[in-house]
């Protein structure tokens, strides 16, 4: 006779789980956006910045860029993975969210961006780091709970 009861069964998701995860999606993707849309500045469209804003888009270091790369394409997948019920989007929101935190290094400690933009300046890239450091949490309490393949 075989004994059924040390079959574990997965918990059921929260039914907010859905609408947390196309969430996460919506504002990776948001990122994913702002990067192509940083990359993609002519000479010309950089020329029409004012010249504070000139100096702090020329003078951004490749490993601040490649960072940005990182970090919105990282948290892209990890949305991606997360809709799946993927195990690797824990994962995946941890490298985002390292490389966010190394380009935060970048824009607060390196460069001139708070006197370029002020303080309200500092607003979206709190917000890019508290968003980073959620979905790594919600992804490691979606591990721990065993919601994930």
């Amino acid at each position: 006779m075989s004994d059924n009861s040390q079959i574990s069964e997965k918990p059921p998701l929260p039914h907010w789980f859905k609408v947390a995860a196309i969430l996460a999606l919506v504002w990776n993707l948001l990122g994913v956006m702002a990067f192509v849309g940083h990359i993609m500045m002519t000479p010309e469209m950089i020329a029409e910045l004012p010249m504070a804003e000139q100096a702090l888009y020329s003078s951004v270091p490749l490993w601040a860029t490649i960072a940005f790369t990182i970090a919105v394409f990282a948290g892209a997948l990890g949305s991606v993975a997360l809709l799946m019920k993927k195990r690797i989007c824990y994962h995946l929101f941890m490298v985002s969210l390292i490389a966010v935190i190394v380009q935060m290094y970048h824009s607060f400690f390196m460069s001139n961006s708070f006197e370029v933009y002020g303080p309200g300046g500092t607003v979206m890239p709190i917000m890019v780091i508290v968003i980073a450091l959620l979905l790594v949490r919600f992804s490691a309490k979606g591990k721990d709970n065993n919601w994930f393949a």
